[in-house]
């Protein structure tokens, strides 16, 4: 018996530490996050970017949610 595919994303998240306290003051993350099913990839320095990117994938599955720029 099959069941019914449920809708799903997949996300690759990488991020790493450009830059440490010691060298610049502050610490300086980046990465990027890839939508696996159509490669689509954004380059982020926010942990907010992460959320911003995946929410369109979410209310494309009819999730209602806030989104962080407003």
């Amino acid at each position: 018996m099959d069941l019914p595919e449920t809708p799903t994303h997949s996300f690759i998240v990488k991020i790493w530490l450009e830059e440490t306290i010691a060298e610049a003051g502050v610490a300086t993350w980046r990465g990027h996050i890839t939508h696996v099913p159509d490669g689509v990839r954004k380059y982020i320095d926010s942990l907010n970017e992460i959320s911003a990117f995946v929410i369109p994938y979410l209310e494309e599955l009819g999730v209602k949610l806030e989104r962080p720029d407003g």
